[in-house]
């Protein structure tokens, strides 16, 4: 132990980079244990590595990445409604892209990923001065590699999010001075860090697919995370890296395989789906943090899988529902994916409503007035991840961060943008299969139909009517972005979508219209900023 001259934190990382950790201005010692951090020692590896992991479960809420990431884009919106949902604009301003600094999803986001930096270097660290000891037959360098990889994932999140940010390699202790707080290092220079500490790592890692390695970086779930770098490589460097993605993508075609039935990737206890390459594992006793019903469904709804938890008020993020329109209606995914029409509890009884539809059943219908109020039936909701019966607030379910889908989706895309849009269709139709078992004959897609445009009807919506079209250029291979959308919608993909096609700050959608490219990355959170001036 020992005193510090300023407020006592976390570490060093922590106080310069991230926002709102409580000071205790008493430079008094307080001895909490009689073991000191330097002489401890680790006997367990993968305990000592549990942590990072752990801290991806705060990517996930109402007010962070995962939400940022739909609610941002042209599928998701939570509007305000009777039963509240403003919160003084924080949730309308990710719709109409007029966020600030002062927003909580960026603080949120940018604690939860320098957390996970700061995480991993401290256990990197100890890795190499011995301080967690090797059981016999472990190597140390096998988890110096998976570590590596982990630090990777958050600074791909901070670049992809963030652009320019700081980069830092080692525990920062004691820094004293402004003068030696860490500066924003280019956007592409971290890239370019990433990208090499991934390549560095892969051969220590382990090529293992089972309950050992789930949750973690083996070496496909780290192929799978490079491989969404080189996807938007262009978007990040001004270089695309097509054949480099398509390379890794190869690498794992063999690997996994697709469910054979589309909800099955997201139920209770998914696990041990042939599809899911890298997960973030959740419990609802000991892990919790994922709940998206109960910030998208209606109170009333918990009459649908007698849980015990009630969502809030009348719930909020809802489909867009010009997104909803590009869907075929044989498109198992569909229902599949939100909640639709008249409400029924588990007794089969109407479910009610409590606000401008109290006393009658609650019909969920697809059209909204506009993105900033709707009524308390009004929009599609979540249904893409069980919501088990008897289900607490936070779910079970394990969040597919990669899947096999993804990967085949990935090398379509990277064969379409080369030149072989017959190949990229033979990949699309075969994620398609699953989902059109009433009407096989839809499940096919040409090279032709991926190049055409996009079948969104973007413009801006008054009164439930487009009133204003906006920018109607095509979309390059906006065929094809509609299919992302219709397969990964929830899963934290689109917004990193649409800026590499080009649609995330030209096009409007619901109430939101174009506000400057600047809108690409969001900005650094201002109380991280007020205590590290580097960061302006």
């Amino acid at each position: 132990m020992k005193k510090l001259n300023s407020c006592i934190y976390i570490s060093g990382l922590l106080v310069l980079l991230t926002t709102g950790i409580a000071c205790n201005n008493n430079l008094d010692e307080i001895t909490y244990s009689e073991v000191k951090e330097d002489a401890y020692k680790y006997t367990d590896p993968y305990k000592a590595m549990g942590i990072v992991y752990a801290n991806m479960r705060g990517l996930f809420g109402h007010t962070t990445y995962s939400i940022a990431q739909e609610a941002s884009t042209d599928e998701l919106v939570m509007p305000a409604n009777a039963s509240g949902w403003d919160d003084g604009g924080i949730y309308k301003r990710m719709h109409l892209h007029t966020w600030n600094s002062e927003n909580p999803q960026m603080a949120n986001m940018w604690n939860s990923m320098y957390v996970g930096v700061s995480n991993a270097n401290r256990v990197i660290e100890q890795l190499d001065t011995g301080k967690i000891q090797m059981p016999a037959g472990l190597d140390k360098k096998n988890f110096v590699a998976e570590m590596r990889v982990a630090r990777a994932f958050f600074y791909w999140l901070l670049l992809d999010n963030f652009g320019d940010v700081p980069l830092v390699t080692t525990p920062l202790h004691g820094l004293a001075s402004q003068e030696s707080y860490p500066g924003k290092t280019p956007r592409k220079e971290v890239y370019q860090f990433v990208v090499n500490e991934i390549l560095a790592a892969m051969p220590d890692l382990s090529e293992d697919i089972d309950p050992q390695t789930y949750g973690r970086f083996n070496k496909w779930a780290a192929k799978a995370l490079i491989a969404n770098i080189y996807l938007n490589a262009e978007v990040y460097t001004g270089t695309p890296q097509w054949e480099a993605c398509l390379a890794q993508c190869n690498d794992i075609t063999g690997k996994y395989s697709l469910e054979p039935v589309y909800r099955d990737i997201f139920k209770t206890n998914n696990d041990h789906s042939p599809e899911i390459i890298f997960a973030i594992p959740f419990d609802e006793n000991v892990a919790g943090g994922f709940y998206y019903e109960m910030f998208s469904w209606h109170g009333a709804f918990k009459a649908r899988s007698n849980m015990q938890a009630t969502p809030w008020g009348s719930g909020s993020a809802m489909a867009i529902s010009q997104f909803i329109d590009t869907y075929d209606p044989s498109d198992q995914r569909l229902p599949d994916t939100w909640l639709m029409g008249p409400q029924r509890g588990m007794d089969g009884q109407p479910l009610l409503g409590s606000y401008d539809k109290a006393g009658k059943q609650l019909v969920l219908t697809k059209d909204l007035p506009d993105g900033l109020y709707t009524g308390e039936s009004e929009g599609y909701r979540m249904n893409k991840f069980e919501v088990k019966v008897g289900a607490k607030p936070d779910l079970s379910n394990d969040f597919p961060f990669f899947r096999y889908a993804q990967v085949l989706m990935m090398k379509a895309e990277c064969l379409l943008r080369t030149g072989h849009p017959d190949d990229a269709a033979l990949l699309v139709t075969q994620v398609r299969n699953r989902n059109f078992k009433t009407d096989p004959a839809k499940a096919t897609v040409t090279g032709a139909d991926l190049q055409k445009n996009t079948v969104y009807h973007y413009g801006y919506v008054q009164n439930y009517k487009i009133t204003d079209t906006g920018d109607a250029a095509p979309v390059q291979y906006g065929r094809f972005l509609d299919e992302l959308g219709w397969e990964f919608v929830w899963e934290s993909y689109r917004r990193r979508d649409m800026i590499r096609f080009g649609t995330y700050t030209k096009k409007s959608w619901l109430s939101h219209k174009p506000n400057g490219d600047e809108r690409r990355i969001f900005p650094i959170p201002q109380e991280a900023i007020n205590a590290n001036p580097k960061l302006k």
